[in-house]
């Protein structure tokens, strides 16, 4: 199946629209019972992550007392903390008037990533040309391609990624850098990974809800990424990551992972190994929500990020003399090979 998350994605969208969900009152508990519901049948990482889900909806019960009956805000702010508890990047409450979201799986880890470092001290001419969504530019003083891409929502076609690798042609390594790339199309993540392999290769599993217990999955289908087929890059290249190289980026790096001649530097990803999908609230609020949990080849779960095979900081004071030391350490690493 070459687009599993996609098509995957899409049937289990029609099937949640097909379930007869459980009626609650659009009155504030009412709102809070229902988006409670969601997340205990369909969340996938309640026991993963040992949450006790019952003593929270205990708590958050208790602190309906201290909210107006008629204030939405509050009703929101409290809904907001609940689903706080989860702990991930991919749950979101949305209204007309505000967006919950969790982030200190990376706001409590060190950025390690200053563009303008990258760009005014490491790039050749200090200039990066654009292709799509892709930045790329040689490395001064080496013989290595370097290329930026910072968010998997910005498309880019193969064509563009041609032109990319062909600026590249007569260096030896290649440099791919998703740092604070949040994440966005699955596609891309398996486009992006299609140029580094020579065949179809299993790189990962997923698992979907099959049932409203918390550990109630179906058995784990395999994830392949495709060989592009007439673009290859046959050469090393590395993956530079940090904490906020999330969502896509995670499923982006766990696809290199399995890659012939890649490896990744930096530190841990910021994992959202969770495929989300969304329902809505009696009052017309929506919540997403990570359903389908994601793996390697392994069987190991994504969510909490993937580990670097060459870890590297940039330290403040680094930066503040315009080291990269993430960047440094792919450079030595290439050079040091063949040696």
């Amino acid at each position: 199946m070459k687009h599993p998350f996609v098509l995957l994605g899409l049937a289990l969208l029609l099937a949640s629209c097909m379930e007869q969900p459980e009626a609650f009152d659009n009155t504030p508990q009412g709102n809070l019972d229902a988006l409670w519901h969601i997340i205990d049948t369909r969340y996938c990482y309640l026991d993963y992550k040992g949450i006790d889900w019952d003593s929270i909806h205990h708590v958050y019960t208790r602190r309906m007392d201290s909210i107006e009956a008629d204030d939405r805000v509050q009703l929101f702010d409290l809904c907001a903390d609940m689903l706080a508890e989860l702990r991930d990047g991919h749950v979101n409450l949305y209204s007309d008037f505000d967006l919950s979201r969790y982030d200190k799986w990376y706001t409590d880890s060190a950025a390690n990533f200053n563009a303008a470092v990258i760009r005014d001290h490491y790039i050749q001419d200090g200039r990066l040309r654009t292709a799509g969504g892709l930045q790329y530019g040689l490395i001064k003083g080496h013989d290595i391609g370097y290329v930026y891409y910072g968010s998997f929502s910005s498309g880019f076609s193969s064509t563009n990624m041609y032109n990319v690798l062909k600026a590249s042609e007569h260096c030896k390594a290649l440099i791919i850098d998703v740092r604070d790339n949040g994440g966005g199309s699955l596609s891309y993540s398996e486009l992006l990974a299609s140029f580094f392999f020579q065949a179809d290769t299993h790189t990962g599993y997923m698992r979907y809800k099959s049932g409203p217990g918390h550990n109630d999955f179906a058995e784990p289908t395999k994830v392949t990424t495709p060989a592009h087929g007439s673009i290859y890059w046959g050469r090393p290249v590395a993956v530079l990551t940090n904490r906020y190289s999330y969502s896509a980026t995670n499923d982006f790096v766990n696809r290199m992972n399995r890659a012939p001649m890649a490896f990744t530097v930096g530190t841990w990803t910021g994992g959202g190994g969770g495929m989300p999908l969304s329902s809505e609230l009696p009052n017309g609020w929506m919540v997403r929500f990570s359903a389908c949990p994601m793996y390697t080849v392994d069987m190991q779960d994504t969510e909490s990020g993937l580990p670097p095979d060459l870890y590297a900081c940039t330290t403040p004071e680094e930066e503040d003399a315009g080291i990269d030391a993430v960047l440094e350490r792919a450079i030595e690493a290439i050079e040091g090979m063949g040696n």
